[in-house]
């Protein structure tokens, strides 16, 4: 794995903590990781979102 340096506000560490602490996640490394897949995944679904709404409108009006 690659590290990437990051700076973050004192709020998102602090709120990555909590999260820590209630055991949603073992570290921030996998917190990160995870946060970044999900970005990832919501961008691509918006990206077929948008390609299938113009075939759509492209299948209707032609345009």
């Amino acid at each position: 794995m690659k590290t990437v340096p990051a700076k973050l506000t004192e709020k998102l560490v602090v709120e990555a903590d909590n999260l820590i602490k209630e055991g949603w996640y073992a570290n921030k490394s996998e917190l990160i990781r995870d946060a970044i897949r999900e970005l990832i995944n919501k961008t691509k679904m918006q990206k077929l979102e948008k390609a299938i709404k113009e075939d759509v409108k492209w299948g209707l009006y032609g345009k």
